[in-house]
């Protein structure tokens, strides 16, 4: 079969799995079929969504490229979920992945779809060199404050790693109690794949959190709004109270006690 005899259904297959050959490729940029061109338009579109996902992928790579031209092999991006609501646990997530590691347009969960973060989640704990998660309640946070209980969160989550760091990337986040050289990093979910990845898994790993305490608590929809203060939760908070997960050193959560 020629080239020019070939169906649209089957250049759509060959396109569609990249098993044409780059005679068939020019050959196709020329077939004066409209269907033949719409799948070659279709096809250079998503041609330069991967050369930009790679690019950005690139740049993200930054620091974690200066690091390992200085000498460490084992780099720990670190990051945190769920700093700012009324219910639940704060989460963080530490991720060590090396030079081949790649996920095209990984970037900061809270960027990202539900479906998204999900499917990174499970790449991620495929492709990364080691992957801790360290979480603290909501009783822990009352006790320590959000701050201190967010750097606990992270301390657990470099101890949870099967490989010591030798360096740490973290978001915004300066962990001196940590006896290993770190680095704080504003945005750093948007400058880092390794804190990018931490953040996927901070944030997954406290959202199927809050969908199981929604299952005890409906009327608070924590599937939906995962603790924090909208408007439906804080209704629910006025009429109900607190239920044992809330923050009661949270303003709105004490002022629900109060009233």
């Amino acid at each position: 079969m020629t080239i020019k005899s070939e169906t649209i259904a089957v250049i759509r297959e060959k396109i569609e799995n990249e098993t044409y050959t780059v005679e068939e490729w020019n050959a196709y940029t020329q077939d004066e079929r409209k269907g033949v061109q719409v799948l070659v338009k279709k096809q250079e579109k998503r041609r330069k969504a991967e050369q930009l996902h790679k690019e950005q992928f690139e740049e993200m790579l930054t620091y974690e490229k200066s690091i390992w031209h200085k000498g460490s092999t084992y780099i720990a991006g670190i990051d945190e979920a769920g700093r700012g609501p009324l219910a639940g646990p704060v989460v963080a997530g530490a991720v060590i992945i090396n030079d081949t590691f790649y996920l095209e347009g990984i970037n900061d969960s809270k960027k990202l779809s539900v479906q998204a973060r999900e499917r990174y989640f499970d790449q991620i704990k495929q492709l990364s060199v080691s992957y801790g998660i360290g979480i603290v309640d909501n009783n822990t946070i009352d006790q320590i404050n959000i701050f201190q209980a967010t750097k606990l969160a992270m301390k657990k989550a470099v101890a949870d790693l099967s490989i010591q760091p030798d360096h740490l990337l973290v978001d915004a986040v300066q962990l001196n109690e940590i006896p290993i050289h770190h680095e704080a990093i504003i945005k750093g979910d948007q400058k880092s794949v390794s804190i990018a990845a931490a953040s996927i898994i901070a944030k997954v790993t406290r959202d199927r959190l809050m969908r199981q305490v929604d299952e005890q608590y409906p009327a608070y929809q924590f599937a939906s709004n995962m603790g924090y203060g909208t408007k439906n939760h804080l209704q629910a908070l006025k009429q109900f109270g607190p239920t044992p997960y809330h923050r009661v050193s949270f303003a709105p959560v004490k002022d629900a006690i109060r009233s």
